[in-house]
């Protein structure tokens, strides 16, 4: 059964990669708007990247493209980005993990008045952008926290292990803050110990927390904040057999296969929704120059569990499915003015 998840949700992922990298077609004289992000083969960024694409589809009249490295290389994406500057003037939106490196290229962009949006991880002030779409990473932090709470006694003691698989990116900096802040509140007779660097490449993250999980055998739970955390986690428990708690981040076809499997708790930062609410923004003012709004676009995540697993699963079996799941919460956001928040807030 795990098998047949994992092997239907590729497929999905390997669709939504493939159709990404491609540009829409819409006419050779449509306004074109670009996508650049920081991976091409993760399951976040390929999500991210289709829902761009269905934002500029439902607009209508608008080609798109998404670019990216095939794996998170800052210098690589920002060429990528300063290739698409020279040829694509209707708009252009970056998720990247390195915003340091983007701030000086992203001004000079707004200086040509190429519109640009922000994705993900938030730009620094200096970049001149105004307008961001990502999640409260504290909240969602806090959210996993309380998944895995659900799955630890009442009056549980011992130890708990947080890692990142890039410290020092705000928005998992955060979420690990938010895991800690909840757990310490609703746990008091827990140590939470970290957060520990798992590493970002998917070989080297499993060996991380192969260590972690070897060093602290009398841990009662190991919490990351990304995606490559969650399957690695729940292979090793597997193999294991251990009875320690799990938990992660992102919609991976084996991160939902572990939840299914009831291994895993895990929360989804909604990638697709954030890009699909770029996208639409960004093909919007493309095809008839309505301003982009200034701000911070707020996006709720979702906590997937077995009360849902069904549902999610169903979501993400193809690239409509999931554009038809997610478009109440995308219409919600665009009509709600709380979910458009002023930059400042952040967190």
């Amino acid at each position: 059964m795990k098998f047949r998840i994992i092997c239907a949700i590729t497929v999905l992922l390997l669709a939504i990669s493939q159709g990404g990298c491609a540009k829409s077609a819409a006419g050779s004289d449509a306004p074109h708007v670009a996508f650049v992000v920081a991976n091409t083969q993760l399951s976040f960024s390929i999500q991210m990247g289709a829902g761009f694409t269905a934002g500029v589809a439902r607009v209508g009249g608008v080609t798109s493209e998404v670019v990216g490295p095939d794996i998170v290389d800052g210098q690589g994406e920002l060429k990528m980005f300063q290739d698409l500057r020279a040829r694509v003037k209707d708009g252009i939106s970056v998720f990247t993990l390195s915003p340091e490196i983007f701030t000086q290229p992203m001004a000079e962009a707004v200086g040509d008045d190429i519109p640009l949006i922000v994705v993900d991880n938030p730009p620094l002030a200096a970049s001149n952008v105004k307008l961001y779409v990502g999640n409260d990473n504290y909240q969602l932090g806090k959210m996993l926290a309380g998944e895995a709470i659900a799955k630890l006694p009442a009056n549980a003691k011992g130890k708990i292990i947080l890692g990142t698989s890039a410290p020092g990116v705000k928005v998992l900096d955060r979420r690990a803050k938010g895991i800690r802040d909840e757990l310490t509140a609703k746990l008091p007779g827990v140590t939470v110990v970290g957060p520990f660097d798992t590493k970002q490449e998917t070989s080297a993250n499993l060996a991380a927390w192969q260590t972690l999980t070897t060093v602290n055998k009398d841990a009662i739970a190991f919490l990351g904040t990304g995606d490559a955390d969650g399957w690695n986690l729940a292979a090793i428990k597997r193999k294991a057999k251990a009875t320690w708690v799990a938990g992660a981040f992102d919609l991976d076809p084996k991160s939902l296969a572990a939840v299914k499997a009831g291994e895993l708790a895990l929360v989804s930062p909604e990638h697709f929704v954030k890009g699909e609410v770029a996208g639409r923004l960004q093909a919007q003012h493309a095809k008839d120059g309505k301003d982009l709004p200034k701000g911070w676009y707020y996006i709720p995540g979702l906590a997937v569990n077995q009360a849902n697993i069904d549902a999610v699963l169903t979501r993400q079996a193809s690239t409509d499915a999931t554009a038809t799941a997610v478009a109440a919460t995308v219409d919600k956001i665009f009509s709600d003015g709380s979910y458009l928040r002023q930059m400042s807030d952040v967190s």
